[in-house]
């Protein structure tokens, strides 16, 4: 083994158990949610941002404030709703008129961690407002451009059961996450334990009062990147996620597949899913595991598979079985 990857190994290693450590961290407030979990941990390591859909109540909020207080960063909070403006997320100039000048009154989005919470309850134009400092990592007042903290993590949350009132994401905008984190219900034994832990103190009505310790820093996220670079993606598994990718643009049962794109982004998060696995080498389950997070919300299915009952999961599911794993 050269110095090189015996460095790499250490640091894979390290990444791993660090990793584990907030996983174990955030368990112990957010019971039943894995899953969840590990998705949005992929997509932080990434450097991507997070598309949550659930019903009240299961743990988004916090989930997202007990991540901040175990990562040290500073967290911020928006609820969108139809009357909220781009300024009330970007923030914008106020005249001072003891100096005479204009000052910068900076939004939330001027943050590390920021939950847009009911993301879908705020007009498009607003919407937009978001998703360009997600793209752009900057937002732009009055014509001069503003950077934004390192890292800057969007969390946002929809709910999947209520359509009234709302202005659903348009198919490019939802492009801009790097996967969508569907949240259920805990199983039967997770919400006891969630009850025992209410009675003892631990969990309580308000996730404002969840605290982690201190597990990672914004310095450790930064150097997780050069770890996932050293994972290792053999030419068959490259061809074996092209093939999937492909697939979806030629099915019959869906009017918008993956791009290269989506491509991109479900190959960097089997890298971080393999990485978190504790292992230098991408395998077909990472690609497998990570193609419902990443590209389900980038598929669009007919009307004619509406009608059907398929949805772009259980069409997505069918591709997979559909394609040959390579040995």
């Amino acid at each position: 083994m050269t110095s090189g990857e015996s460095d790499r190994t250490t640091a894979l290693k390290e990444l791993h158990e660090r990793v584990t450590g907030l996983r174990s961290a955030l368990g112990e407030l957010v019971v039943g949610q894995d899953e969840a979990v590990l998705e949005i941990l992929i997509a932080l390591l990434c450097g991507g941002h997070v598309l949550l859909e659930g019903v009240p109540g299961i743990a988004k909020t916090l989930l997202a404030r007990s991540l901040t207080s175990a990562l040290g960063l500073e967290f911020r909070r928006i609820q969108f709703t139809p009357d909220l403006t781009p300024a009330d997320v970007t923030g914008t100039n106020l005249f001072d008129f003891q100096s005479g000048t204009f000052h910068l009154q900076k939004g939330p989005v001027f943050t590390n961690i920021l939950l847009a919470d009911e993301i879908n309850r705020t007009p498009p134009k607003t919407q937009s407002a978001l998703l360009e400092a997600m793209e752009e990592r900057q937002v732009t007042i009055d014509g001069v451009s503003h950077p934004l903290a390192a890292p800057f993590f969007v969390i946002a949350t929809q709910n999947p059961l209520e359509h009234e009132g709302t202005y659903p994401l348009p198919e490019a905008q939802l492009d801009r996450f790097l996967i969508k984190v569907e949240m259920t219900y805990p199983v039967e034994d997770e919400e006891l334990e969630i009850y025992r832990r209410f009675l003892d103190g631990r969990l309580g009505l308000s996730s404002g009062s969840a605290r982690v310790n201190k597990v990672l820093d914004a310095g450790d996220i930064a150097r997780t990147r050069d770890v996932l670079e050293g994972v290792h993606v053999e030419d068959k598994m490259l061809a074996y996620l092209k093939d999937l990718v492909v697939s979806s643009r030629r099915s019959l049962h869906l009017s918008l597949g993956a791009s290269p794109r989506a491509g991109m982004a479900l190959l960097a998060a089997s890298r971080a899913r393999a990485a978190l696995a504790g292992r230098d080498f991408v395998i077909p389950d990472d690609v497998k595991r990570m193609a419902g997070p990443v590209l389900r919300h980038r598929l669009l299915p007919t009307p004619e598979a509406e009608l059907e009952g398929m949805t772009a999961s259980t069409i997505l599911e069918r591709l997979v079985g559909t394609i040959e794993v390579p040995r």
